[in-house]
């Protein structure tokens, strides 16, 4: 649920999403707040990938990660078919295998959500 990883920095991913019409999370017209949180987490993804791929620490492996927790989830509005997020998370900790992350969903500069999510990176291999 990620088009395409727009800015990446140690700290920070910037992730652009547009809605479609018939996918899998979209009812009535609208992301349903499943969307939005699937949304916020293949960010995170996006951003461990591309460090693990791309910077010259990365081993290149990309690990299965599973959110650990959702807090303080804040969701304004539903997203429409046709509407493009742009979604940012800011990593808080990293802690062995789990990040803490901020992460905000925008829709031209509306904020639609707000979250802080944990992702746990387990030691089984993508693909």
């Amino acid at each position: 649920m990620v088009d395409r990883l727009t800015y990446y920095d140690p700290r920070k991913a910037i992730t652009l999403y547009t809605v479609r019409e018939g996918h899998f999370f979209c009812a009535g017209g609208k992301l349903e707040e499943a969307g939005l949180v699937e949304n916020i987490a293949q960010t995170c993804a996006a951003r461990t990938g591309y460090e693990t791929k791309c910077c010259p620490l990365g081993d290149g492996a990309i690990k299965i990660g599973l959110i650990g927790a959702i807090r303080k989830m804040d969701i304004r509005r539903a997203p429409r078919v046709g509407e493009q997020l742009e979604t940012a998370i800011v990593v808080v900790e990293d802690v062995f295998s789990t990040s803490l992350v901020e992460a905000k969903v925008e829709i031209g500069g509306e904020v639609i959500a707000t979250c802080e999510m944990k992702i746990f990176l387990t030691e089984i291999n993508a693909g």
